[in-house]
């Protein structure tokens, strides 16, 4: 998707006055430790909103990161916070930590703040979770942080182990030879958070939100990156920058594989300035979405990225989001020229990294992984993908597709006359599938049609937005779908139940 929603909420000003602080009570009968405890306080109060705050023990293992969650009872609404990435979906808060305080040791404790909007009443909230498990209640410790619940039948338990993939013909398989579909979903945020300066992900991170995922029985785990956060430019801030910000992807990768889904990671925002036909932004800085990626730094980007995962090759690259190069040139072959040699593209007033110098940064790392080359039209159109396909020494290069509702190639005419053949010489990957309903009818009959022909393809996405504003499959991060989000999870469970 172009847009991905700030996740950053407004900020209510308005003068306080203090009230009293509300804690919620720690029930202790036979006298061992809650497992966790937090306590939720009050400490100002106005007219249509308050501040709160909540102090959280954790009495577990060690954390290496952590996400609290409660649910309001008064129709209280979050609207900015402090110490923690705060978001709200429904009457559920989530409290999730920043890049910089995500350790939590066994006997520590950690706060956060937040202010908040509310009418009728402010009740406080009495049931809250750290990372899954109910804090405040009478139980023992839980022996590891992210405990994993023993698997039903019908679900094969995570095995630890990613499969290494490469190309042989049309087709994906691992190094057993057998053959692989990537399906799953997209986890947005990498890409927007870190420039607008409010966090590096939107959501919590950890153990538990990865495994919700691994419960829709999906495969694959799409995660979209910012080549200024990940390389460390000066606009970024620092603890959203650079070295944190490369940990904090390693870290969620390293959370994939350990649940047996194959990351991919995927350059979806870079530098370079655009204001032509469909122009997202202004701005020169990786902000938005551009029609290609840029030399000055996309090249130096995949060369960090495939040097940090060289040696796993269960990690997928995604080279570029959604290009868009056909809005700005005046020819189609104008368009595809650009898409893969780069340089001056005509109507792009900066110098363009095509596909080619794209695969020679990875390839020159020394790097084997899979490759996913997108088309034009924000990756929507590959009717001439199998003209233009860039050089790749070792073979292991596949086609990515995105295809919603709203897009030109959104019939199953289309997909037969410009997809199928791609599909017939090359592995085919859809990266992104959606519809702006809430419903999901649409993404129903495109995974009829890659079904039907054994392709891969990827929701978007797994985020708690308004799914009237765009496609989010879920309403919390313990999985709970949307309306559109069902559909998604409903097949997927029905493919591997």
């Amino acid at each position: 998707m172009r847009h991905p929603p700030r996740s950053v909420l407004s900020v209510v000003g308005a003068a306080v006055a203090l009230v009293g602080t509300v804690i919620a009570p720690v029930v202790t009968a036979s006298g061992a430790a809650p497992a966790c405890t937090v306590e939720y306080s009050v400490t100002s109060q106005w007219g249509t909103g308050f501040q709160g705050a909540v102090s959280i023990t954790n009495n577990m293992a060690a954390l290496s990161s952590w996400s609290v969650t409660f649910d309001f009872t008064g129709g209280q609404k979050v609207t900015q916070g402090w110490t923690a990435k705060w978001s709200q979906s429904g009457t559920t808060v989530t409290a999730a930590n920043e890049s910089w305080n995500g350790s939590l040791g066994s006997g520590s404790s950690v706060s956060a703040g937040f202010l908040a909007s509310w009418s009728g009443s402010n009740a406080a909230p009495t049931n809250f979770k750290l990372n899954g498990t109910t804090c405040n209640v009478d139980t023992e410790p839980s022996p590891t942080p992210t405990p994993t619940p023993t698997p039903s039948p019908t679900e094969p338990p995570a095995t630890g182990e990613a499969p290494e993939l490469h190309v042989s013909g049309n087709k994906l398989v691992d190094s057993a030879g057998a053959t692989r579909r990537l399906l799953g979903v997209n986890r947005s945020g990498g890409e927007f958070m870190c420039v607008q300066g409010h966090g590096i992900w939107d959501g919590p991170v950890d153990d538990a939100s990865v495994q919700a995922i691994a419960d829709w029985e999906a495969n694959t785990v799409r995660i979209p990156l910012n080549e200024e956060c990940w390389l460390g430019l000066s606009n970024i801030k620092p603890e959203y920058a650079g070295a944190n910000y490369i940990a904090a992807v390693k870290d969620l990768v390293a959370k994939v594989e350990a649940h047996g889904m194959t990351p991919m990671v995927e350059l979806h925002w870079s530098y370079g300035q655009y204001t032509g036909n469909s122009s997202g932004c202004s701005d020169v800085h990786a902000s938005c979405q551009k029609p290609m990626p840029d030399m000055q730094y996309t090249p130096s980007f995949w060369t960090s990225v495939a040097s940090t995962f060289k040696d796993d090759r269960a990690v997928v690259f995604d080279l570029f989001n959604e290009p868009y190069p056909d809005r700005a040139t005046s020819t189609t072959t104008q368009a595809w020229t650009c898409w893969k040699d780069g340089g001056n593209c005509p109507g792009i007033g900066y110098e363009v990294a095509g596909m080619q110098d794209l695969v020679d940064a990875v390839r020159g790392t020394g790097a084997e992984n899979l490759i996913l080359a997108g088309g034009l039209a924000y990756a929507n159109d590959l009717s001439q993908w199998l003209t233009y396909k860039p050089s790749d020494p070792t073979g292991n290069l596949a086609a990515g597709y995105h295809v919603y509702n709203f897009n030109s190639c959104a019939s199953e005419t289309c997909w037969n006359s410009t997809l199928a053949p791609v599909a017939a010489q090359v592995p085919l990957v859809a990266g992104e599938i959606g519809e702006n309903t809430c419903s999901h009818s649409f993404t129903d009959t495109v995974m009829k049609w890659f079904d039907d022909r054994g392709l891969s393809y990827l929701g978007w996405t797994w985020n708690t937005w308004d799914c009237s504003s765009g496609p989010s499959l879920i309403s919390s991060y313990d999985g709970t779908p949307t309306s559109y989000g069902t559909g998604l999870r409903d097949h997927l469970r029905a493919l591997n139940g």
